[in-house]
């Protein structure tokens, strides 16, 4: 009997808990502000990621970076952007406040120059839209268009038109980015958001253009050149050598071969050497060498060598030898 009594108070306490919710013991605020905790903690977490810059994703504003860019509009490429942004106000400072802002700018030749002053321009704030707007320049999903210091053209789907075959084609507007400037294989389309196009590395190539669908990527014309280019920025060494010459620089020096000479330049010298002579300059010399000569020039001397003779100049003395 007892037995019966006892599975009773069972089966009767089952039948009342039927369709109870469950509650937390001292209701439901303290699993609520746990909830809330755990959610304003992610939103930072992702706020953290995408808008502040991991310092150590480059480019830092350690780096000095060049990357390639062209406009192209329908069948040709346009001019350069115009003007370095360098300018100073009355008052001596930057004037172009997207310039003084981020450090990027232009030199007139077709090649960004990335050196960031701020994390405005740093890691993955490294986009293609902070060098447009220091140039005023708007990029959209369906047009190009420039300020009127760079000439104001615009380019605008369903607008403008292009030539081809002697018909008119509406044009669309695409973002070609190359990881390298060497390689047209290995590259990104974009039709959207272009401002957002990350710089991922240096020497980069970004071909901007308005075109009729289906036109094949083509490296901007600065491309060639952006080895060239980037050295002369950061005043590096310049060296031209022709015809079977054989030059050294080092330093910052300039060095000048041609027809068989032999050159090496250290620190800041400048030397010219032509017809097989051989020219050696070091610390700020300048040296010019021709027809056979041999000249050795050290720590400022300026030496001229010609047809067959040796110089040796030291320590800011001035050589000509015949």
């Amino acid at each position: 009997m007892g037995k019966a009594s006892s599975a009773k108070k069972v089966a009767r306490l089952a039948q009342k808990g039927k369709g109870r919710k469950v509650r937390f013991q001292g209701g439901t605020l303290f699993p609520a502000v746990i909830v809330g905790i755990s959610l304003v903690g992610l939103a930072l977490i992702v706020y953290s990621r995408t808008s502040i810059p991991n310092q150590n994703v480059p480019p830092t504003v350690e780096d000095h970076w060049h990357a390639s860019y062209g406009f192209y509009a329908c069948d040709a490429w346009l001019p350069d952007l115009q003007g370095n942004k360098e300018e100073l106000d009355t008052a001596g400072q930057l004037a172009n406040d997207g310039f003084r802002r981020t450090g990027i700018h232009s030199h007139d030749d077709g090649v960004v120059h990335w050196h960031p002053y701020s994390s405005v321009a740093t890691g993955r704030n490294a986009k293609l839209g902070v060098f447009l707007d220091v140039y005023d320049v708007k990029v959209s999903d369906s047009k190009i268009e420039f300020p009127a210091d760079q000439g104001g053209a615009v380019y605008e789907e369903g607008v403008t038109k292009c030539i081809v075959d002697g018909k008119e084609v509406d044009g669309e507007v695409v973002v070609y980015a190359f990881d390298s400037y060497d390689n047209v294989d290995d590259y990104s389309t974009y039709i959207t958001n272009f401002d957002e196009i990350r710089l991922k590395n240096d020497a980069m190539a970004f071909s901007i253009v308005f075109a009729p669908a289906g036109s094949d990527p083509v490296l901007p014309p600065s491309a060639a050149s952006l080895p060239e280019l980037g050295a002369v920025d950061m005043g590096a060494n310049v060296t031209t050598t022709v015809a079977d010459g054989t030059s050294t620089t080092v330093a910052d020096g300039t060095s000048t071969t041609v027809a068989g000479g032999t050159s090496t330049t250290v620190a800041g010298g400048t030397s010219t050497t032509v017809a097989g002579g051989t020219s050696t300059t070091v610390a700020g010399g300048t040296s010019t060498t021709v027809a056979g000569g041999t000249s050795t020039t050290v720590a400022g001397g300026t030496s001229t060598t010609v047809a067959g003779g040796t110089s040796t100049t030291v320590a800011g003395g001035t050589t000509t030898s015949p």
